[in-house]
C-alpha cells in the first residue's frame, strides 16, 4: 500500500470519530406524578461536534399540550400542573452535523377515578322487563369498581369488560326499585354516581317510597320518616328495624314513623313494608344517632408520695372525634412539667408536693360538652 492510500485511510477513520452522532441521555429516565403536580426532565448530549441543535417530542410524535415548557437552551422539558394527557413517552433529539440522536423519558401520571353509568337514570321499567346499567370507570392507576345499593353494604355481582362493570337484571321485580351506587376506588382518590331504578308493578301492586334515604339526628332529636306507597287495593303501611325491634318510644300514623327522644341504641336501618293482596314492596332508610360525650377520669383520686410519676386518663363516650382539655380547679394552668396527649392522658414523670389539687377534664365534640374531675394527694 503506497504512502498515500494509508494517509487517506488514515484520515477516513479521524473523520469518522470526529463526525460520531452525538450521544444523548435523560434524567430522570422514568417519573411517577401525581395529576396536578410538576416534573423535569434534562437533556444531556455529548458531543464532538457543535453545534447541537435540541428538539424534545412526544414519544407519539404529537405536538406537546400547552403545559409542558422547554428551556431557554433546550435542555429541559418541564410538565407544569400535569394532566393524565401528559402520561406517555417524550424524547429528547440532539442534531448536528454529524447526524441525530436521541434520549427517551417515561412519565406516569396518575389521577383519580371518574365513572360514568349509562343510561345514567333515573329509570321506570315494569315488572319482568331486563334492566342493565354500565359503569364505565377511568384513573390511573386503574381503579377497583364496586356496585352496592344504597342502604346496604353487600357488593353486588356484576359482569366486567374493557373496564367497564355492568349490573343486570333479568327480570325486574319491584323489590328491585331503589337507589344503585357504582364507586371507583384507587390509591388517589375515589369517585361515585348513582341511578336510580323504580320497578312499576302489575296494576294494583305496591311501590313504596321513603322521604329520606339517609339521615343523621342527635341524642334527644324526635325523628320522622315518611313512608308512601301506591297500589290498589291501598296497600298497608308497616315499619320495622333491621335485626331489632323499633323503638318502644315510636308511633306510626299515615306511614309516617315518629321516634321520640332518640338514642345511639337507636342507630341502624328501619324498612318500610308495604303489602296488598297483589304483593308487597319494601323502602329503606338508614339513621345514623350521635351524642355528645360523656366523660369519666380513671382513677378519679390518687395518692401519691413526691418523686412519683402521675398519670391520668379521660376516658369519653360519644360521637367522634372528642377533644380533652385539662386544666386545674382553682389555678386554671397545669404545672409546667405537666404534659397532655390527645387522647386524654395527663402526665407529670416526677411530681412534687405543690402539684396537689384537682384536675379536671373536659371532653367536647360537636354536640356539646362533658367535664369529669379527678383529685391528686400527695405527701411525704
Amino acid at each position: 500500500m503506497g504512502s498515500s492510500a494509508a494517509a487517506l485511510i488514515f484520515c477516513s477513520l479521524i473523520w469518522s470519530v470526529a463526525t460520531q452522532a452525538p450521544v444523548v441521555t435523560v434524567e430522570p429516565r422514568t417519573a411517577t406524578i401525581r395529576q396536578g403536580e410538576s416534573v423535569s426532565y434534562r437533556c444531556q448530549v455529548k458531543s464532538s461536534v457543535q453545534p447541537v441543535r435540541l428538539e424534545w417530542r412526544k414519544g407519539n410524535n404529537q405536538a406537546l399540550e400547552d403545559n409542558v415548557k422547554i428551556g431557554p437552551d433546550g435542555s429541559v422539558l418541564t410538565v407544569a400542573n400535569a394532566r393524565p394527557g401528559n402520561h406517555g413517552q417524550y424524547r429528547c433529539v440532539a442534531i448536528s452535523t454529524a447526524g441525530r440522536s436521541f434520549g427517551n423519558a417515561v412519565l406516569n401520571v396518575k389521577y383519580p377515578p371518574k365513572v360514568q353509568l349509562t343510561p345514567a337514570g333515573p329509570l321506570q321499567v315494569r315488572t319482568g322487563a331486563a334492566v342493565t346499567v354500565e359503569c364505565g370507570a377511568t384513573g390511573r392507576p386503574r381503579p377497583t369498581v364496586t356496585w352496592k345499593r344504597r342502604g346496604s353494604t353487600l357488593h353486588l355481582v356484576t359482569q366486567e369488560i374493557n373496564d367497564v362493570h355492568t349490573i343486570k337484571w333479568p327480570s325486574a321485580r319491584p323489590e328491585d326499585s331503589g337507589v344503585y351506587v357504582c364507586q371507583a376506588d384507587n390509591n388517589v382518590g375515589k369517585s361515585e354516581a348513582a341511578v336510580e331504578l323504580t320497578v312499576v308493578g302489575p296494576p294494583g301492586a305496591p311501590v313504596a317510597s321513603v322521604n329520606i334515604e339517609e339521615m343523621r339526628a342527635v341524642e334527644g332529636q324526635t325523628v320522622t320518616m315518611e313512608c308512601k306507597a301506591t297500589g290498589s287495593p291501598p296497600p298497608v303501611i308497616t315499619w320495622s328495624k333491621l335485626r331489632a325491634p323499633l323503638p318502644w318510644k315510636h308511633t306510626v300514623a299515615d306511614g309516617v314513623l315518629t321516634l321520640t327522644g332518640v338514642g345511639r341504641q337507636d342507630s341502624g336501618q328501619y324498612i318500610c313494608n308495604a303489602t296488598n293482596t297483589l304483593g308487597y314492596s319494601e323502602a329503606y332508610t338508614e339513621m345514623e344517632v350521635d351524642s355528645p360525650p360523656y366523660a369519666t377520669c380513671l382513677p378519679d383520686q390518687v395518692r401519691l408520695q413526691p418523686g412519683n410519676p402521675l398519670l391520668i386518663q379521660c376516658l369519653a363516650h360519644g360521637t367522634h372525634p372528642i377533644q380533652f382539655t385539662w386544666s386545674r380547679v382553682g389555678r386554671g394552668n397545669l404545672p409546667a412539667q405537666a404534659e397532655t396527649t390527645r387522647d386524654g392522658k395527663l402526665m407529670i414523670a416526677s411530681v412534687k408536693q405543690a402539684d396537689s389539687g384537682t384536675y379536671k377534664c373536659v371532653a367536647t365534640n360537636y354536640i356539646g360538652s362533658s367535664e369529669a374531675t379527678a383529685k391528686v394527694i400527695i405527701k411525704a
